[in-house]
């Protein structure tokens, strides 16, 4: 029996001395055929526009390992005009460089006799990846020559092709974009992404599981900021965190700004424009279709989160403003407008705050109106015609503490399809003292209101490009309100008591219903200024209703107009307004029209 033995060990042996044999012979001699077939694949692939090359290439069939040292794939610029001219070019082309590119595991025995490659890890060591966009109309309109799948440019080599996981850290990430002349350029570092179970095969670019032959891509991005090309603004985020597999993209503390303070902004810009501060600590896209994103850049997601930030709108009217028309570019009709496709079933607003910020012109004092902790949330936010078909209205329904003390409930419905622009907007205000806002009436028109009660405001309102209309109600009582004089020398500031007083008893109401007993309400009727914005045009309407509820009708105004004749009778100090009517009456006059009828502030300086 030992001969036997003998012969099974002696075989056994000699099977593993050729085995380790040819395995040294292949990872000694099959390196150059290794190599010019990597370059072939390459080149065949990309129809000439990439060569491949590296400095070292390191193989261990017998453990299935592969290190390329320090490679590069460069596309081809000659080879890309060419394409351009010839109407083929894509609208992107990549520069890739690795310091080292280790593929670990793989099995040569599949790849020789199935050809079928198998890859159980690939890392990739200082990934620098930069992509450069430029748009070429031809990509849209030609579709009779179809491309190649990235499976028919291999299927001559390999059959299929299966990497279980891709890692890259610390990537260096640069996007140039050229359009119209123009070029931009935008940096990421610190990069990390992850690739799960990589399947290419005749059927699996149709697998709706996978996006692009992936079954999961992970992205984290640690930090980013970019200097947007119009030289005023930044954008920046902390984090941002991308799986594919969820359908989630989620930001941290997102930021939109100028790149300079509020001063030096409008000193640039030489006229009154919206400055805007944005910042979220969270936004969030859940079940985001990245496949017609990256296809289409059709963006369609289920719900958007806007979580815990702030809005800061600016405007300085020290500066001069230049009218432009804004019919048709109410917020429904802007997003009708936009050339890609936005279909957002919900967005979510959670507490976020909206304050506006003016700076007057005439007494150089900046004032402001807030609304604090805003939840609610926007429903079929949509320029696809075909959904809008079922549903044509885009919908808000938003809550938020006026000033931070009323709480105002309001409802927004946008006619998406109205070639009018029509839309609606309901609310209601509680419980608050009027005198909240004299943070925005005190700097701006030298006005105070001492007190006021607001019991209720209720208002339900239409509107089109051209009027808004509805009713207005407004419950109050103890209304007085101050004009003032400018600041003294020493910081004080006095109030106008006259004006006050004729203004306090005879312009307005201090109650509503009034002391007569008549319940007042504003049936609005407003023709729009084409000059003003869809939100500056809902203010004026909103202005009319109070007006009325507050009993500041033409008829008074006009009486108000000719106190210079019947002043004595109003007032029991009658000497000293007979002596100064014609004054009172005149700045009086100038007061209301600035404040009730918003006419050109020039105008109204020039009178006073």
């Amino acid at each position: 029996m030992r001969p036997i033995w003998k012969w099974i060990i002696g075989g056994v042996l000699l099977s593993i001395l050729v085995l380790v044999g040819v395995i040294w012979y292949y990872s000694h001699n099959w390196k150059p055929i290794v190599e010019a077939k990597l370059k072939e694949v390459v080149h065949y692939s990309t129809n000439g526009l990439y060569t491949l090359q590296y400095e070292d290439l390191d193989l261990n069939i017998g453990l299935g390992n592969a290190t390329l040292s320090n490679a590069e794939l460069i596309p081809d610029s000659a080879v890309y005009r060419r394409m351009v001219e010839a109407q083929e070019a894509p609208n992107n082309r990549y520069h890739i460089k690795i310091k080292k590119l280790r593929v670990r595991n793989f099995s040569l025995l599949d790849a020789l006799s199935k050809k079928k490659l198998n890859i159980r890890t690939i890392l990739l060591e200082e990934p620098s990846l930069h992509l450069i966009s430029e748009y070429h109309s031809f990509n849209d309109t030609i579709r009779d020559k179809s491309r190649k799948t990235l499976y028919e440019s291999i299927k001559n080599i390999f059959t299929a092709v299966n990497v279980r996981d891709i890692h890259m850290d610390n990537i260096k990430f640069r996007y140039t974009k050229y359009e119209a002349g123009n070029r931009s350029v935008m940096n990421l570092e610190k990069a990390k992404v992850s690739v799960h179970d990589v399947l290419i095969d005749e059927t699996s670019l149709e697998d709706t599981s996978r996006l692009y032959y992936t079954k999961m891509v992970l992205v984290e991005i640690p930090g980013f900021e970019y200097d947007l090309p119009d030289g005023f603004y930044k954008a920046k985020f902390k984090g941002l965190k991308i799986n594919t597999r969820e359908q989630n993209v989620l930001f941290t503390d997102v930021e939109y700004r100028p790149r300079m303070n509020k001063p030096t902004f409008y000193k640039l810009k030489k006229q009154n424009v919206t400055m805007a501060v944005l910042k979220f600590d969270t936004l969030r896209v859940e079940h985001l279709d990245f496949k017609e994103l990256i296809d289409n850049q059709k963006t369609l997601a289920a719900k958007v989160q806007l979580k815990n930030g702030a809005v800061d709108l600016s405007a300085d009217k020290r500066y001069p403003k230049y009218p432009v028309v804004k019919i048709g570019h109410s917020p429904h009709q802007k997003l009708m407008k936009m050339t890609k496709l936005l279909r957002l079933d919900t967005v979510v607003v959670d507490n976020v705050s909206v304050t506006y910020h003016e700076m007057s012109g005439k007494y150089f004092r900046e004032g402001s109106i807030s609304f604090n902790h805003a939840t609610g949330v926007l429903t079929n936010v949509t320029n696809d015609t075909m959904a809008l078909k079922k549903d044509r209205f885009m919908r808000a329904d938003l809550k938020a503490r006026i000033m931070n003390t009323g709480s105002l409930h309001a409802k927004f419905g946008f006619d998406m399809l109205s070639p009018t622009g029509y839309h609606t907007y309901s609310g209601t205000l509680g419980p608050m003292q009027a005198t909240a806002f004299d943070r925005i009436l005190r700097p701006l028109l030298n006005v105070e209101i001492t007190s006021g009660n607001i019991k209720h405001i209720a208002f339900n309102m239409e509107g089109t490009d051209r009027k808004n209309w509805g009713e207005f109600r407004f419950d109050y009582d103890n209304l007085k309100i101050n004009i003032l004089n400018k600041v003294d020398e020493k910081g004080t500031q006095s109030s106008k008591k006259v004006v006050s007083y004729l203004i306090n008893h005879i312009l307005i109401n201090d109650s509503n219903p009034d002391d007569k007993g008549e319940y007042h309400i504003g049936k609005v009727n407003y023709a729009r200024v084409p000059e003003h914005t869809f939100f500056k045009t809902l203010w004026q309407s909103l202005l009319e209703g109070i007006k009325q509820c507050t009993g500041i009708s033409k008829e008074r105004e006009a009486k108000l107009m000719g106190l210079a004749d019947t002043g004595k009778d109003v007032v029991d100090k009658g000497k000293d307004i007979v002596e100064g009517a014609k004054d009172v009456t005149k700045k009086t006059g100038n007061f209301i029209k600035g404040l009730f009828k918003k006419k050109d502030n020039s105008k109204e300086d020039s009178k006073n």
